[in-house]
């Protein structure tokens, strides 16, 4: 475990309101809340989320620490009722043994071997929506760019058998996605689990839709007997034993497979619609992309082995994630012991480390609000340091969708750049806080053929 150089000084935040302490502040706007916890105070700040004692964490090496300290002195911290009815018990939310054990299940299904054999079908859905543009047309380009990873997460994840269902799945898995959001949003995760609001009755009947669903494609293929001779990621959950040979039961297989399917789609056409807003302002960059598209593929499609030689390709999709990345905030709760930088942190406490603001504080990152993918470039200065650029956490806990996920943005990137441009309304839309970092308002655009 990295342990940090960098002396932990905790100082006190801004004075916050009675039993309520931050809370208002963070929720009318959260990264500007953030962010000004680090310029105005500094690198370690102790605030309050109302009754609750938080310290928000902004140096690299502090957050490094923390990140790898996750599954040991720092345990997961609730954060709603919302999000636990979409994914359950699944990975993300476990804890101790429960999680150590359904992670060495579910990782086999997300190595970059298996990525590997997802790879084609990603290029192949990208070309199906890239055949049904018309030249002029004006798109909402995050629902076009979520179109297209919903398509790649049925392919890869439940081998096609969806059919006529895929819709109307789709549509539950956005709402349930809102309904997180909004959660999130308006602070309403403090409520009582027994209160039924509108928005949660809503997430409690997409559930449901969803949960039929998953439930009858894990029947399905436990009656076939098939999951060993095929290559999508329902059948490898089903198919996956732990040490003690036991397999994942049906309520877990479900939930994982929700959980990645929420992760592995949301995070990408989010990631991937703040890619198209940047390149429309940045002319120079569009081109050189358009460059090295010519040059490494030469007209034909992109495969999982032009991955590493489409070098500014991934500083595209690099960068994007540094400005807007969708995961936007890391909370845990310090247990007896807890300590970063050998200072130690009292137990109940709170700690937070927030991508938006490490990604783009100054110190790391010169003139860190304009898009720069030559920042990556691999000779660059000014790359930062170990853990300044961290859009899928990182220790034990990072997330296992990384590797499918970069995949997935550089090659649909590739694809869809081969043969259009997609020139963005000169609108700027705030990022909208949620569950994701996603544009509070859709992002349109006019299509141009190459």
């Amino acid at each position: 475990m990295p342990v940090s150089t960098v002396p932990l000084e905790p100082v006190p935040g801004p004075r916050g309101l009675p039993l309520l302490g931050n809370l208002p502040a963070f929720g009318r706007d959260p990264l500007g809340f953030l962010v000004r916890l680090r310029d105005d105070f500094g690198d370690a700040v102790t605030w309050s989320l109302g009754p609750k004692r938080s310290l928000f964490l902004c140096h690299p090496e502090h957050i490094a620490e923390f990140l790898a300290s996750r599954e040991g002195t720092f345990e997961l911290l609730e954060i709603g009722w919302a999000i636990k009815q979409l994914v359950g018990s699944s990975l993300i939310l476990s804890k101790g043994n429960d999680w150590r054990r359904k992670r060495s299940l579910v990782q086999p299904a997300v190595r970059p071997r298996q990525v590997r054999s997802y790879a084609a079908a990603m290029v192949e859905c990208a070309r199906a929506a890239a055949d049904e543009w018309q030249d002029g047309d004006r798109i909402d380009v995050r629902q076009q760019m979520t179109l297209i990873t919903q398509r790649i997460v049925v392919r890869t994840f439940f081998g096609n058998d969806l059919g006529d269902r895929a819709s109307a799945l789709g549509e539950a898995m956005a709402e349930a996605e809102h309904a997180i959001g909004a959660e999130l949003r308006n602070m309403s995760f403090f409520l009582p689990d027994w209160i039924h609001t509108p928005g949660r009755r809503r997430l409690l009947r997409a559930v449901a839709t969803i949960d039929a669903e998953v439930h009858r494609l894990i029947r399905a293929r436990q009656r076939s007997g098939d999951t060993a001779d095929r290559d999508d990621l329902l059948s490898r959950l089903l198919a996956a034993h732990d040490e003690e040979g036991r397999p994942l039961t049906a309520k877990e297989v479900r939930d994982e497979a929700t959980t990645l399917w929420a992760a592995g789609h949301e995070t990408t056409s989010t990631a991937l619609t703040w890619i198209w807003y940047l390149l429309s302002r940045a002319p120079e960059a569009r081109r050189r992309l358009t460059a090295e598209l010519d040059q490494v593929l030469a007209g034909r499609p992109p495969d999982i082995d032009d991955y590493d030689r489409l070098q500014w390709t991934r500083q595209i999709v690099k960068e994007a994630l540094r400005l807007y990345p969708p995961a936007w905030l890391i909370p845990a709760v310090a247990r007896d012991g807890a300590a970063i930088a050998g200072t130690r942190i009292p137990a109940g406490t709170v700690v937070w480390c927030s991508q938006w603001a490490t990604h783009r504080d100054p110190r790391w990152f010169p003139d860190p609000t304009r898009f720069r993918p030559e920042r990556w470039d691999p000779e660059a200065p000014d790359a930062g340091p170990h853990h300044a650029w961290y859009p899928f956490g990182g220790g034990q806990r990072a997330c296992l969708g990384a590797r499918f996920a970069q995949v997935e943005a550089v090659l649909l990137l590739a694809t869809l750049a081969q043969r259009w441009s997609l020139d963005a309304a000169p609108i700027d839309p705030a990022p909208r806080v949620g569950l994701l970092l996603q544009p509070a308002a859709p992002v349109h655009a006019t299509l141009r053929r190459h």
